[in-house]
């Protein structure tokens, strides 16, 4: 998610060199994120080779900052210990 947070879209291709993964794996986040409407999916074709692209969608954008927003309290919590 971090990725799409900072990129208006990125590759599945793209994706899979960054994250260094396998098909497979990425697939598998990526259907996770796309049951809970967390990224939007765009599929074209380059030429006749299929591309797909995805986006992180509204809710998607609002869940991640509730989680980095979750990181930063236990951050702080610990230090106040």
């Amino acid at each position: 998610m971090s990725v799409l947070m900072v990129n208006d879209r990125y590759d599945f291709n793209s994706l899979k060199e960054l994250l260094d993964t396998t098909d497979g794996n990425l697939a598998s986040h990526l259907k996770a994120l796309e049951k809970e409407e967390y990224i939007i999916i765009h599929k074209s074709f380059l030429g006749r080779k299929p591309n797909t692209n995805y986006q992180a969608s509204d809710k998607g954008k609002q869940a991640f900052k509730q989680h980095l927003n979750a990181l930063e309290q236990i951050i702080k919590n610990q230090r106040s210990l």
